[in-house]
């Protein structure tokens, strides 16, 4: 029998989000699973997974029943002729890459950070950078699914193939999943090289930047010209680092976050520690290379706030131009650095941010140095507008102030997706605050 837990308080990784639930569990198979929603049942409780706790917003809360999938981690099977890998729903990336790594394979695309679950990752529309590339769950060939009632569905393009498409970005409301199928590609090497550039150069030359490199990315340095632009492609070159402890943490972080505390008092050395560290760590090229998920993956040093948004990939330039131009006609809103631009491949999943269109994500940013909050409002509306304007949507993990009828036109496939829903969850088990603004 399951065991609960009482009085588990959870709060997401950037101390942004946090929640008390009634229940917490930690189900270790597909039967404890079930009897979790068996109770929910019986007592009306609402319920919600959750896995690395990375998003930065409240998509994970819940005053219901938290499943927490940490415990169901296995790698299933390995299919070494198709090259793809069944795993648990609650398996963390870093605890997938070595495992991977020992059949000579890899996932052919990764974000930013591992310490998250494939469940999750899927489910929140988790994306890298590479215009042959999709975001995550566009590996996912196969899925299984526990409904509201407690039945299990068998999801692919062959089988239960409308639930496959909404399920593949779940938002954590359609049922609880229990395992994914990978596409999987053999092991790869990636060699890593930024340089510094100007905005106005890699803009004017986007198409090429994308043809250049495979996973080709930029950080602009807002309050400035500056860029800072990143290649990452396949190499046979030895392993080999270019990261250096007193300059990646003693300047990069430690400095960086005092500098940036004393700009909570003085706002306009904002602009003035951009330019001083784009100056002082990225005015110069940088090479490193190593197996692939050891580049893809960065580690995250400051709690922060972010949001993130898709648009149309062809309006990346007027977009990022118009976000530069609001800073510098408010001299007031202050912008850390850097604002990450990413592009991706289209796909036909219902609620991907890339639903039938290349798109470029720009990340923006602001720091919480000390765990203290800095005054965002401004910055963010004003992005937020602009995102809207040239179509833009948001990524499901994070911040937003997008409601249903925002969503009803970003998205074409929204009505299906909600008949899916409401076909496996009637009475709305797997909502919380967060959806419900989604939902209704």
């Amino acid at each position: 029998m399951v065991h609960g837990y009482k009085g588990v308080q959870f709060q997401n990784w950037a101390k942004t989000y946090g929640c008390c639930p009634e229940m917490y569990y930690q189900p270790t198979s597909v039967e404890e699973v079930r009897e979790v929603l068996t109770l929910a049942r019986q007592q009306n409780k609402r319920v919600k997974v959750v896995g690395g706790g990375h998003s930065p917003s409240d998509i994970a809360c819940t005053d219901g029943f938290m499943i927490h999938m940490g415990k169901m981690n296995r790698v299933l099977q390995v299919d070494k002729e198709k090259k793809q890998v069944t795993v648990e729903a609650g398996i963390l990336l870093n605890e997938l890459h070595p495992q991977l790594d020992k059949h000579g394979l890899a996932m052919s695309n990764l974000g930013a950070v591992s310490d998250v679950t494939v469940a999750g990752v899927i489910g929140s529309g988790t994306h890298n950078t590479g215009i042959k590339h999709g975001i995550l769950a566009t590996q996912v060939v196969a899925l299984t699914l526990m409904t509201a009632e407690g039945a299990v569905l068998e999801c692919s393009e062959s089988s239960n193939a409308d639930v496959f498409q909404a399920a593949r970005v779940h938002l954590g409301c359609l049922g609880v999943i229990l395992t994914v199928t990978l596409q999987c590609v053999p092991q790869f090497h990636l060699q890593e090289t930024s340089f510094p550039s100007t905005l106005k150069e890699v803009l004017d030359n986007l198409d090429s930047h994308l043809k250049k490199s495979e996973y080709f990315r930029f950080h602009w340095f807002p309050h400035s010209e500056n860029v800072n632009i990143i290649y990452q492609d396949h190499t046979d070159k030895a392993p080999s680092s270019a990261s250096n402890w007193f300059w990646d943490y003693a300047i990069g972080f430690y400095l960086l976050e005092f500098l940036l505390w004393i700009s909570t008092y003085l706002p306009c050395l904002v602009g003035w520690i951009n330019h001083f560290f784009f100056w002082l760590l990225f005015n110069h090229k940088k090479e490193s290379s190593n197996l692939s998920h050891k580049i893809f993956t960065y580690e995250c040093r400051f709690k922060q706030h972010v949001q993130d948004w898709a648009i149309p990939r062809e309006k990346t330039k007027e977009a990022l131009l118009e976000l530069k131009a609001m800073l510098e006609a408010h001299p007031n809103v202050v912008a850390h650095y850097p604002v990450e631009v990413r592009f991706t491949r289209g796909d036909e999943i219902l609620l991907s941010p890339c639903f039938q269109r290349d798109s470029c994500y720009m990340n923006i940013i602001i720091y919480r140095p000390y765990g203290k909050d800095v005054p965002r409002l401004d910055y963010w509306l004003a992005y937020e507008t602009i995102m809207k304007k040239f179509g833009g949507r948001p990524h499901w993990a994070k911040a937003h102030n997008c409601t249903r009828k925002d969503f009803e036109k970003m998205y074409p496939a929204f009505p299906k997706f909600c008949d899916i829903r409401e076909k496996l969850d009637p009475t709305g088990m797997f909502l919380n605050s967060y959806l419900e603004k989604v939902f209704y």
